[in-house]
């Protein structure tokens, strides 16, 4: 089982765009995802620098046009299959685009309104997330739980992102749970919390006007890591995704189970192959971070399957 992976926001890195303009057809591709997300991708993609495509509204269109062009890229470089996707939170919407369920503009049509709808949402209250890094999850949920956080992306072992108000994240940091790390991350809000309801509403009234196929692949969903089979539902999965949880630790319980035998990780690459070196191990991966790196993905995805 050979499955195609699509990292989620914080990925992104100034200019990492810059290799991937110089293959035929990619700015015009990009132009065209520029235009349906309401982002100047090429300029976001290899000018703009780290605090400007920070910004939700940004990144997120920008992370998921690099993983949609270059998985397109891959399937023009080779004949290859993939017999599963699976995004990380805003890379969910990639991977419905990857297993058909999606246009690839439909997709960057939905990840601009999410973008911006989930920027806005995060200007309502003094928010954000922090990850923690170690010690045992039954602590680290307690101690969420005494700060008012929520547990936002639960990212496999010994990795727990915490969400929530300022003042509950401070508390963590101050009161860390045994053997752990608190790490704050740049990010604008709570994403992935009841503080993004109004986020939800937004991208579930742009949904109801796209055109939805039933996935072409396996498909795994960050609600619980289960197979969703019907393209309807997946939709309203990743527009409930909003505001729930990332269970990336079922997701990669599933693919255990499942008989994963190699991962690609699509651009901008890195963190969920990182990952799957702590939560599959001697599973063989494979990070496209530029195309330099498509060669090594055809060469496992041939070989596995062979």
């Amino acid at each position: 089982m050979i499955i195609a992976l699509f990292p989620g926001q914080g990925s992104q890195t100034p200019g990492f765009l810059s290799p991937w303009l110089d293959l035929d057809g990619v700015r015009e591709r990009l132009l065209e995802f520029s235009d349906a997300a309401g982002v100047d991708l090429i300029a976001a993609g290899t000018e703009w620098d780290t605090d400007r495509i920070r910004d939700t509204a940004v990144a997120q269109p920008l992370i998921v046009a690099a993983s949609i062009l270059s998985y397109e890229v891959l399937g023009q470089r080779a004949d290859v299959t993939f017999d599963g996707m699976a995004g990380h939170s805003v890379g969910e919407v990639a991977a419905l685009v990857a297993a058909g369920v999606l246009s690839a503009v439909d997709g960057m049509k939905l990840v601009g309104i999410r973008g911006r709808s989930m920027a806005d949402a995060a200007t309502a209250a003094d928010t954000g997330m922090s990850a923690v890094v170690g010690g045992t999850q039954s602590d680290v949920l307690d101690a969420l739980s005494a700060a008012n956080l929520t547990p936002a992306n639960y990212n496999g072992p010994g990795q727990i992102v915490a969400a929530g108000a300022r003042e509950g994240l401070n508390a963590l940091a101050e009161s860390a749970p045994r053997g752990t790390r608190v790490i704050p991350l740049q990010v604008a809000g709570a994403f992935h919390t009841e503080y993004m309801a109004a986020a939800v509403g937004a991208l579930r009234e742009a949904s109801a006007s796209v055109a939805v196929s039933d996935p072409a692949a396996t498909l795994w969903t960050n609600s619980d890591g289960s197979v969703v089979v019907d393209g309807a539902a997946a939709l309203s999965l990743l527009v409930n995704q909003v505001s729930s949880p990332v269970r990336w630790d079922l997701c990669m319980e599933s693919f255990a189970a499942a008989g994963v035998t190699a991962l690609i990780e699509f651009a901008p690459a890195g963190t969920l192959t990182g990952l799957a070196k702590r939560g599959l191990k001697g599973v063989p991966t494979v990070a496209v971070k530029s195309p330099d790196d498509l060669s090594g993905a055809i060469d496992l995805v041939k070989g596995t399957a062979a």
